[in-house]
């Protein structure tokens, strides 16, 4: 019948690449309270800021899981197990959410600790 969609197991497959994972991965880190985006420099020069950078690696068995690298600068002081925990939890349910992925493994690394906002410098 013309006009009627076929059953979704035949309509073909989605693939979502890797590097959109990871911007997802990122976004959804740099969301959560308690971690910090960052200046980027090279050789003395202002590069702008980054924030969470993460790798994604997608294994042979099972497609919708991920494992999931993720480098964090956070926000001190405060509890970094904490804000841990928040970005583990806030990773997750996006990538469910946008990709329909689950993290099959996460390991994260705080990369830095700074205070949330450049503290101006004395005057004696």
């Amino acid at each position: 019948m013309i006009g009627e969609l076929a059953p979704p197991s035949e309509r073909g497959r989605l693939e979502i690449h890797p590097a959109v994972l990871r911007k997802v991965v990122e976004h959804a880190a740099d969301q959560v309270p308690g971690t910090l985006r960052h200046e980027r420099r090279l050789a003395g020069i202002d590069m702008g800021e980054a924030g969470a950078s993460a790798r994604i690696s997608t294994g042979s068995g099972d497609p919708a899981a991920v494992d999931v690298r993720l480098e964090l600068t956070l926000q001190y002081p405060g509890s970094v197990r904490g804000v841990v925990d928040a970005v583990r939890t806030k990773v997750g349910e996006e990538l469910t959410r946008i990709a329909g992925r689950r993290i099959r493994a996460m390991t994260v690394t705080v990369a830095g600790l700074r205070p949330a906002r450049p503290t101006a410098p004395r005057l004696q």
